[in-house]
């Protein structure tokens, strides 16, 4: 069988330019990987194809950067976090979460709906996830 591999990271950029969340879905049993890989992680079928993200997800966990964690070019956002984001079509990942202060965090009951934003860092899109 011969797998053609499509340029995953530019598909994934100029959906992001049209405002739009791509991942990708397994036609065999229907998961969905975001940000998008070419194999299913669910049941290593290796033929997946292009869908398209709500964009409406929970964050599941929070935590507030830290010295060695914090990342200077973030500053951008204002007040953010990292957390464990579950999108609406299933899959979970690490994301940046904006608006995120300690105070949100002492007072969080999690799950906490968010959506996903496209903000332009440093020349390029990027994802992040801001609270409802």
């Amino acid at each position: 069988m011969a797998i053609v591999l499509e340029k995953v990271v530019e598909k994934f950029y100029q959906g992001l330019d049209e405002g739009k969340f791509l991942g990708r879905k397994c036609p065999k049993c229907g998961a969905v990987e975001f940000p998008p890989v070419y194999a299913c992680n669910t049941c290593g079928n290796l033929e997946t194809e292009w869908v398209e993200i709500s964009g409406k997800a929970k964050v599941k966990s929070i935590v507030m950067p830290a010295a060695l964690s914090s990342k200077p070019e973030y500053a951008v956002f204002g007040k953010y976090a990292y957390g464990e984001i579950e999108i609406e079509e299933g899959a979970c990942f690490n994301g940046v979460i904006v608006g995120m202060t300690k105070k949100k965090r002492k007072e969080a009951v999690l799950p906490l709906p968010c959506h996903a934003e496209t903000v332009d860092r440093d020349g390029y899109k990027t994802v992040v996830f801001v609270l409802d």
